[in-house]
Parts: C-alpha cells; sequence; structure tokens
C-alpha cells in the first residue's frame, strides 16, 4: 500500500502549533542558558585628578621648566580656592582694591577674609603682599609665617619671605627662605639666582 505523503501533514502540524513552533530555537538556549541581548558596556569613570601632594611631588621631580611651570599654575589654583563664596569676593575686591592702588582698602578686606578663614594659607600670603605694598616688613613677615605655617610647600610665600628678609639686609634669612624655596621648586630661575647672589657671601662669612 503506498505511503501518504508526509510533506503536507508536517505542515499541517507547524501551522496549528503557531509561530513559536516554526521559529529557530534562540542561541542562548542551544547554549544550555537564558541570555538577554549583551549588556551595554559600563562608561568608564573620569579620572581622578591629581591631588595636591601628587602636584607638589611632579613639581619637585620635574627637570622640564616648562612642565614645571604649568604644575605650578595647577598648585597656585588649588591654593586660590579658599572654600567660602564671602571669603572670595572679599578677596577679589581686595585685588580691584590694589589694582586702584588703595592698599589701606586692601588691607582692610583681607583682614575681613582672614578673620572668616584664618587657616586658608593663601589668605595670609596675599595680606602679606598688602603690608609689602605698605611698606610695613614686619606685619608682611609675621603674616607669610602664618601662611608657611598652614601649607610649608607654599613656594611663593618662602620667595616673598627670602625677598623681605634681602630688602632688610638679613641675607641669612633671605638666603635660608631662598633655598627653601628651590627644593620645592627646583627650574624656577629667579630662585637659583637669588641664592647664586647670596651664597658665596653668606656661606663665606661662616668659614
Amino acid at each position: 500500500m503506498p505511503r501518504p505523503n508526509a510533506f503536507p501533514l508536517l505542515l499541517a502540524a507547524l501551522l496549528l502549533a503557531g509561530p513559536a513552533a516554526a521559529a529557530p530555537p534562540e542561541t542562548g538556549a542551544r547554549l544550555g542558558g537564558n541570555r538577554s541581548a549583551p549588556e551595554k558596556q559600563a562608561a568608564k569613570p573620569a579620572p581622578k585628578p591629581p591631588s595636591l601632594d601628587d602636584l607638589f611631588a611632579r613639581l619637585k621631580a620635574s627637570e622640564d621648566p616648562a612642565e614645571a611651570k604649568g604644575v605650578a599654575k595647577l598648585i597656585e589654583q588649588r591654593l586660590d580656592r579658599s572654600g567660602s563664596a564671602t571669603v572670595d569676593l572679599l578677596t577679589d575686591r581686595a585685588r580691584q582694591a590694589m589694582t586702584g592702588h588703595d592698599f589701606a582698602l586692601a588691607a582692610e578686606l583681607m583682614d575681613r577674609a582672614t578673620a572668616l578663614e584664618p587657616t586658608w594659607s593663601e589668605g595670609w600670603n596675599r595680606r602679606a603682599t598688602v603690608f609689602w605694598l605698605l611698606s610695613d616688613k614686619g606685619e608682611a613677615v609675621s603674616d607669610l609665617q602664618r601662611a608657611l605655617v598652614l601649607e610649608p610647600r607654599h613656594f611663593e610665600a618662602w620667595s616673598a619671605l627670602g625677598k623681605i628678609y634681602e630688602s632688610m639686609e638679613d641675607k641669612s634669612r633671605a638666603l635660608a627662605a631662598y633655598r627653601r624655596a628651590l627644593t620645592l621648586y627646583p627650574t624656577m630661575d629667579k630662585l637659583r639666582e637669588a641664592v647664586d647672589r647670596l651664597a658665596p657671601e653668606v656661606d663665606g662669612r661662616d668659614l
């Protein structure tokens, strides 16, 4: 007896079963899993900015003057941050007053700024600049010393301290301050020149 054609029967079974039966098995099912579409790769977090400690270390280790100058600029930007909008406003007004040669007003504004943020080293450094312009070297030295207690790596404060001591004919202290600044910022030309100028006289005096 001839066998009936099996193809129509198979086709009818597939149609009755619906599209799910006709569809090929999922790749995940063939692999024995129930995996969904590949997840999107998580975005990489932004690189963390270098810390102030890292910047000071880079400045000290750098042998390229251009690179060191860029690092020093980043350090200055960090030190400029008082953390207080009010203090930043007072400091900006003091800067404007200094530009207009109203040093008395600048000193008053920096008095307020340092009173509000006494642990901000740059505030004392800036107030020292005002006293220097007012020819009050004693107050300027005192403010720089306060700044350096708060941030001993403040190379600009060390440099300014050396300049004031030198103007007071205290060349030994001036040389010590310049040398301290130079250890922090070895490629700064003006510091090297100051040390080279004073060292023969001061060091020779001890022989």
